[in-house]
């Protein structure tokens, strides 16, 4: 029988790395409460047809990157390829705009069909950011000014924000006939796929990585030449609340996002640690997305960031210090131990709700379980033998440090401990 592995693309995260994971998500969901925003959950299968009538039909991510089937009533399904669409589907489903506006985040996985290379796979993980129902530009400012707390509670430094504005739809149609009739009397620069997305999507031309191709895309016609007075208004705003926070900003005119439904602000953080996969986080307003999936006119803004890139980015800075998976191994040796020490370990984890204990499984003599200890990474082996029965202690061996071991009475344990845990916190 051939060996399966993973499908390509989508990974396993081991036990080794799951702590940076289950770091960096806390960081992330605490300062989204510390804003107002609550969480909704979202399913990982929507109407193909969502994501259809918002991302756009001439998109790379509907052209060639869903993950589409049909289930047997011969509905056509999507595994969702972004979550913007599916929150505002779920919101409109579930009247939330009713009750005023609405500041959600979501996370989770995301599937699109990529050619596999770091920073970008075919499952994903993405925390998503939406707030419904806002139009001035004070949100856009708090959405980036939010994602420069996240860098600077995560120690991640070197990250640019690029910003740029794609205006009104209205002005944003004028701005596209101004680039298809460039790039028509330069198609001879154009590589293949450029010359391909030449009348159904050319803003995505602006955003090609082909080296061949840079000098021309410099050449072409800027969106900010061509914006009407309400979204220079707008953009002039955000810039000047972006300038009194104190927050550095890079206009960026070849900065479109690959997604249809954005107007407006677009913006991304980004580095140059990541290689070609250089955009950590981006996101903008979206001012027409609920309404063209049916709702009222609803102006909206958010933005998502890959969780993948932001671990190896904080990986390239050297910020993955060893989290440590097991406060204390418990060591059990002699009949009436072993029998005891299910029943201490309980009331261990009840004295010292924030402990991390293993128990030995498996039986083994003294040696081969303190082996065992240090393999599983704990601080502390605490010891318990027929003798510390007898006693009411226990041994107390640090095997991180050439401290002798000592015999502690089990009713002041918990307080050692909690003592051993706050110290190396702080």
């Amino acid at each position: 029988m051939k060996k399966i592995q993973a499908i390509r693309g989508m990974n396993d995260i081991l036990p080794d790395q799951t702590p940076y994971w289950q770091k960096v998500e806390s960081t992330l969901h605490r300062i989204l409460a510390r804003y107002g925003y609550q969480e909704i959950r979202l399913p990982l299968l929507e109407s193909t047809a969502l994501f259809q009538h918002s991302i756009g039909e001439t998109t790379d991510i509907i052209e060639k990157e869903m993950y589409t089937f049909s289930d047997r009533n011969g509905e056509s399904l999507t595994l969702r390829p972004e979550g913007t669409a599916s929150c505002v589907r779920s919101s409109l489903q579930h009247s939330l705009l009713m009750q005023g506006i609405q500041r959600l985040w979501y996370y989770g996985v995301m599937f699109r069909y990529e050619r596999p290379q770091k920073g970008r796979y075919r499952q994903f993980y993405q925390l998503g950011v939406e707030a419904l129902g806002s139009e001035g530009p004070d949100v856009d400012a708090e959405h980036i000014l939010m994602t420069a707390r996240f860098w600077q509670q995560l120690g991640l430094t070197g990250l640019r924000l690029q910003l740029n504005s794609l205006g009104s739809p209205e002005s944003r149609a004028t701005y596209r006939e101004h680039l298809i009739n460039f790039f028509t009397g330069h198609q001879n620069y154009l590589d293949e796929d450029s010359r391909r997305r030449l009348y159904s999507n050319p803003m995505r031309i602006l955003d090609s990585k082909n080296p061949a191709m840079q000098e021309i895309i410099e050449q072409a016609p800027q969106i900010l030449d061509y914006l009407d007075n309400d979204s220079l208004n707008h953009f002039k705003a955000l810039r000047d609340l972006l300038d009194r926070i104190g927050i550095h900003y890079e206009i960026n005119p070849r900065l479109v996002r690959g997604l249809d439904y954005y107007t407006q602000t677009v913006f991304e953080w980004v580095t140059d640690q990541l290689g070609s996969q250089g955009t950590v986080c981006a996101g903008g307003r979206y001012d027409g997305l609920v309404e063209q999936l049916g709702g009222p006119s609803t102006p909206a803004a958010g933005f998502a960031m890959g969780i993948e890139r932001l671990i190896a980015l904080l990986g390239e800075q050297n910020l993955l210090r060893e989290i440590a998976r097991v406060d204390a191994y418990l060591v059990a040796v002699g009949l009436l131990a072993k029998h005891q020490a299910l029943l201490f370990a309980e009331h261990l984890r009840e004295a010292i709700p924030s402990i991390r204990l293993q128990i030995n499984y498996g039986g083994g003599n003294f040696k081969a379980q303190l082996k065992r200890a240090d393999r599983s990474g704990a601080r502390w082996a605490l010891i318990l033998g027929d003798d510390e029965i007898a006693q009411n202690t226990v041994g107390v061996k640090d095997l991180r440090s050439e401290q002798p071991q000592q015999s502690i009475l089990q009713s002041e344990l918990p307080a050692y401990i909690n003592q051993q845990i706050k110290d190396r916190v702080e």
